[in-house]
């Protein structure tokens, strides 16, 4: 199936394969889009243009339905996220403590809004709805890591630990 897709250069072959095996083995099952959408976002990360064609085309369905799932679900994203996502519980707990301050002061950090990449791919920002730890509000998650009672104080040392992280790593 993948002589297909003629642009899937930023896809790796080797996750193709996965997909191509997921596929074959949820082909039978109902709302299997939805499942398939799942895992090959789990696998490359986002929904590019060219796997939902992928997808689609591997499926036998029109390229369309698979862009109205992936349009219509919040989960899903068409864009590459950066390599630290940063979710700003939006709960109500969290917002009466300061949710939506915290959220504006890390965009103006950054310079990008809820939903945008910096240009340097480094972080991802988003809002969500709840992160289920109400106790520690207002919760921020940055990548796996978990940062409870954020003052607006707090925000230069969380993003400046990831960004050491990468100049870490670059040498």
């Amino acid at each position: 199936m993948r002589e297909n897709i003629q642009t899937m250069t930023e896809l790796d072959s080797a996750k193709l394969s996965q997909l191509d095996e997921f596929i074959e083995l949820q082909k039978t099952a109902d709302g299997e889009l939805v499942t398939i959408l799942h895992y090959a976002q789990e696998l490359f990360g986002y929904l590019p243009r060219d796997l939902q064609l992928y997808i689609a085309r591997n499926l036998g369905i029109p390229g369309a339905e698979v862009y109205g799932v992936v349009s219509f679900y919040s989960f899903f994203t068409m864009r590459k996220p950066g390599r630290n996502i940063i979710s700003v519980c939006m709960g109500t707990p969290c917002f009466v403590r300061g949710a939506d301050e915290i959220l504006r002061l890390i965009g103006e950090n950054l310079d990008i809004s809820p939903n945008e990449t910096t240009p340097d791919g480094l972080f991802t920002l988003k809002d969500v709805r709840c992160v289920g730890a109400c106790g520690l509000a207002p919760v921020v998650i940055i990548g796996e890591k978990v940062f409870g009672r954020v003052v607006p104080e707090d925000i230069g040392a969380m993003l400046n630990s990831f960004r050491d992280k990468r100049e870490e790593a670059a040498t």
